[in-house]
């Protein structure tokens, strides 16, 4: 191993340590909101690894992409069970966790349409990212045939499920058995619509469509059945 790579590793490592520190904020006893910074934190050792180049390579291809959003997916779950388990379970309170997660989640879609243009070597990095989505932002794409690893790819997609899951789950739980009236429902059932679609192109991406109005139709039922109008018949 050159010099190179030892001080890029080294420095990788210490960006993993500072996550590991907000990632268990709790047990410092200071003011417990910057625990939410883990978050935030998780996308410096992933987007380091992209930016330095570090090389994972399969089949003459370079994995680096998708085994650094495997990475940051694995540091999301901690974060959110830390919260479910330390905060939600305990406070009911949710705004924090979904506001930096989605904060996150923003942050990290921009680094992948600037990054990229601020060191074109990247964007032929690796060859899961072509073309970029939207023609802008240089993410994974798990279905370049013979190119990803196909134990990743499922592993990405297992992952990102996950993720969907446990972030939406809290979400319907707050409003069980709350007086919800049927308009709220819809726009409640909306927010789902992008997450449910990434479902869909996860799994099955030629029907992807067909299965995101199947699952907010399913939604829909559910949130019909968890919450009250008010205006039931005693």
């Amino acid at each position: 191993m050159d010099s190179e790579f030892i001080n890029s590793l080294i420095v990788l490592i210490i960006l993993f340590v500072i996550f590991g520190i907000f990632l268990l904020f709790d047990i410092f006893k200071r003011n417990e909101r910057y625990r939410y910074l883990a978050y935030l934190v998780a996308l410096l050792p992933v987007n380091y690894m992209w930016a330095v180049k570090l090389t994972f390579e399969y089949s003459g291809f370079n994995q680096t992409i998708i085994i650094a959003y495997i990475i940051l997916f694995i540091l999301w779950t901690l974060c959110i069970l830390r919260d479910i388990i330390l905060v939600y379970r305990k406070t009911k309170n949710y705004n924090d966790i979904f506001m930096f997660f989605i904060l996150a989640v923003i942050i990290q879609i921009l680094v992948a349409g600037i990054i990229p243009y601020i060191d074109t070597s990247l964007q032929t990095l690796d060859a899961t990212t072509n073309p970029p989505i939207l023609g802008i932002f240089f993410l994974p794409n798990i279905y370049a045939s013979g190119v990803v690893d196909p134990n990743l790819a499922i592993t990405f997609k297992v992952l990102m499920t996950i993720l969907i899951i446990m972030i939406m789950g809290p979400i319907l739980l707050d409003i069980k058995g709350e007086e919800v009236p049927f308009p709220v429902l819809l726009i409640v059932d909306a927010i789902f619509f992008i997450p449910f679609l990434i479902l869909g192109y996860l799994w099955i991406p030629e029907a992807m469509w067909v299965l995101t109005v199947l699952f907010l139709v399913i939604l829909i039922i559910i949130l019909l059945i968890i919450t009250r109008s008010g205006k039931e018949i005693k």
